[in-house]
């Protein structure tokens, strides 16, 4: 009961939580012994939106035929029940070093979702999934920096890891008091624009969807993040890896999955991430990757050995971000009440010389070439 109390406290003020140790999680690894990933219907997309503390996005990843990169996403956050925003970010990441990246992110008003939860309104602002559960539309004009308009369409299945896609949190993992979900549409096509000051943006070509849910405060869920979205002329591939902090024993939970035009070839939690070179950075001592390996293991729906890697340089960061910097003043209030949270988000796309998915299925081996997009997050020790 103590440390039930003692996490209440944690929640409302921000600070650390107590050390409760590898028992108080249960990694979504657990439900995937028996099945290691379920395919999605349109009701696994509903917006939850807790009324207690939570980060809950649907973030839309955009590579265009003609090379940009692009994302857009929805943030609806509640710090513990007390005030609830949504706020609305657009990114079309420059790869010219003399222009900056363009950054929009607006605090929405007047947030709704439709009946059924598929849908999320605010003004100006509106992102929709199909009733045939196959598309989503992203439309929003609270910026005039950048005015979206996009469709994204899957090509194959979604799914999410296990049968409920959730690590759960709690000394009583019957009752959790937090949680972590993430849903993913690996391989999409996308069309549709992004008009700045200097005209609209094409953005017909690939693209990458993933619904996540942390029903906890995120400084509390996890330290570290590593992300990968690869996407290549006939395969795709995504990866998503957290660690917790100390308080849940260091326990790192990794999901991803290996996708191709109608079909996932496999998915679970059986995938790591290393930092094989990474230098100092001494804007905040983290140790920034230079050199990153991601490993996929798994078996296909015909009880075939599966594996797939990426390995090589990151080359120069796209970009980093200080967390801190960008969230509104209410949440930097609470996470900085957390002592040794400095959240920095590293961002990477190698261009020069672009990554290959190496795939291994029994005995076929396949290497292709593809676009990859990167992020190693790191929030606290």
């Amino acid at each position: 009961m103590f440390k039930w109390v003692q996490q209440q406290v944690a929640n409302v003020a921000g600070t650390q939580e107590p050390i409760y140790g590898p028992s108080a999680i249960k990694s979504v690894a657990e439900e995937a012994e028996t099945t290691p990933y379920t395919e999605l219907t349109r009701d696994d997309l509903k917006w939850v939106a807790l009324d207690s503390t939570c980060v809950e996005t649907q973030s839309f990843y955009f590579m265009s035929n003609e090379g940009q990169l692009a994302f857009a996403q929805v943030i609806y956050s509640n710090v513990v029940g007390i005030r609830t925003t949504c706020q609305f970010n657009v990114k079309l990441f420059s790869f010219d070093k003399t222009k900056e990246h363009l950054w929009c992110s607006t605090q929405l008003s007047n947030h709704d979702f439709s009946e059924d939860k598929t849908a999320f309104y605010a003004n100006d602002c509106a992102v929709e999934l199909s009733e045939d559960g196959t598309t989503y539309t992203i439309k929003s004009m609270n910026d005039d920096r950048a005015v979206v308009n996009l469709t994204l369409k899957r090509t194959a299945p979604g799914f999410q890891v296990g049968q409920t896609g959730k690590t759960l949190f709690g000394t009583d993992l019957k009752n959790p008091w937090g949680t972590m979900r993430h849903a993913f549409w690996p391989r999409c096509v996308a069309e549709g624009t992004i008009t700045t000051k200097d005209g609209p943006i094409d953005f017909k070509g690939k693209a990458f969807f993933v619904h996540a849910l942390q029903g906890m405060k995120p400084h509390h869920a996890a330290a570290r993040w590593n992300f990968c979205d690869f996407q290549g002329p006939t395969h795709s591939a995504v990866l998503m890896q957290f660690t917790t902090p100390p308080s849940y024993g260091s326990t790192t939970v990794t999901v991803g999955g290996i996708a191709k035009d109608g079909e996932i070839i496999f998915a679970g939690p059986l995938a790591e991430v290393k930092h094989v070179e990474a230098k100092g950075d001494n804007t905040n001592d983290w140790p920034e990757p230079t050199k990153i390996k991601f490993q996929w293991k798994g078996t296909t729906k015909d009880g075939k050995a599966a594996e797939a890697i990426i390995e090589g340089e990151l080359e120069a960061r796209l970009d980093r971000i200080d967390v801190m910097a960008e969230v509104p003043g209410f949440v930097k209030t609470i996470v900085a009440a957390a002592a040794g949270t400095k959240p920095y988000i590293y961002q990477y796309s190698p261009h020069a010389k672009k990554l290959s998915l190496k795939l291994k299925i029994g005995d076929q081996e396949i290497t292709e070439e593809g676009d990859v997009f990167s992020e190693a997050t790191f929030i606290s020790e």
